[in-house]
């Protein structure tokens, strides 16, 4: 397909990075390189504590960062996992994608990678976030982990039983302090003018996870699946339910087989619903076309998700739908 008009889809707290990734698109560039750019502004954003830089700590008080890109044409796909030291985590993807045999390269190896190819490694705890993973702690009445040998399994347990999710530059909310803040993720789906789809994925992961803990954002197939022919989606909220899931895949097999947005969407939520889970833990996903229809759907209500197209002067937020949302739209 030639000659549609160019748009980006996001998660909430991409609203403020649509405009850069729109500047490429309008300039006639590739929609990889409009998601890339866009998740690399959310990761040097200082104000968003879920994604790169100052990112949620794990249960030890270190930011590892996850991420992972997909280009439609072919469904080439790079992704990084536990990457600590670099918060260049997705055009890092797209260098594992480009540049070597790989798709996922995580912790150490991930970091060897960022070195060769030359990123600069930057300290991604930050006073705020390091703040919020202390109070965590004190309001929960447990104690920070004293060494390598304390049992870390046990404190993660009970400190991400109940999941909030972040929002870039905003309170916290239900007036939550940033120490309850722990679910975030920024997504990223593009069409070009030419035709040609994309996606990128980034957080910091779950806030107090365990060390080396890897969700959905780095999976293909998972957190994040583009496929030019037929579509792409991306999720947001607790990894461990798309990663059981297959959440992103689920929605584009929908389109594939022929479902509308709303039918690949309805499927994949009442896959979701079907899953045993805490109490607060939720999936959200956006999801895009070939011919740039778009929407945001989520488990809980109340939810959003930002797109902008080349015709729009600033990106706009839209509310995403839930199964009931579609249910009464059905009966409509």
């Amino acid at each position: 397909m030639a000659n549609v008009e160019p748009v980006i889809v996001s998660s909430e707290n991409g609203d403020a990075a649509a405009a850069r990734a729109m500047d490429i698109l309008r300039a006639d560039g590739a929609a990889l390189d409009a998601v890339v750019a866009a998740a690399d502004h959310v990761e040097q954003d200082l104000g968003d504590h879920s994604v790169g830089i100052g990112g949620m700590p794990n249960v030890r008080g270190e930011v590892e960062l996850d991420a992972s890109v997909m280009e439609g044409c072919t469904r080439r796909a790079g992704a990084v996992a536990a990457l600590r030291q670099y918060a260049d985590a997705a055009r890092l993807a797209r260098y594992v994608m480009e540049r070597t045999p790989h798709v996922l390269i995580v912790g150490e190896g991930a970091q060897q990678l960022a070195r060769e190819a030359g990123c600069s490694p930057v300290p991604l705890e930050r006073e705020a976030s390091l703040r919020a993973w202390r109070e965590r702690f004190g309001r929960s009445g447990l104690e920070l982990p004293a060494d390598d040998a304390a049992p870390w399994a046990p404190l993660v347990n009970r400190l991400t039983t109940q999941l909030r999710p972040s929002r870039l530059s905003q309170p916290p909310p239900d007036g939550a302090a940033l120490s309850e803040v722990e679910t975030g993720t920024v997504n990223f789906l593009a069409l070009d003018a030419r035709g040609r789809m994309a996606s990128a994925v980034s957080t910091s992961g779950l806030g107090w996870k365990y060390p080396g803990r890897v969700g959905d954002s780095p999976i293909i197939g998972a957190g994040n699946y583009c496929d030019g022919r037929f579509g792409a989606a991306a999720c947001t909220g607790l990894g461990e339910l798309c990663l059981r899931a297959l959440t992103a895949r689920t929605v584009v097999e929908g389109l594939r087989q022929g479902c509308t947005l709303h039918q690949s969407a309805r499927h994949a939520l009442r896959e979701l619903a079907t899953l045993t889970r805490a109490q607060g833990q939720f999936v959200s996903f956006v999801a895009l076309t070939p011919d740039g229809r778009h929407m945001g759907y989520s488990e809980r209500g109340s939810q959003r998700y930002a797109y902008l197209s080349a015709s729009m002067t600033r990106a706009r937020l839209a509310p995403r739908l839930t199964l009931a949302d579609l249910a009464a739209a059905e009966d409509a």
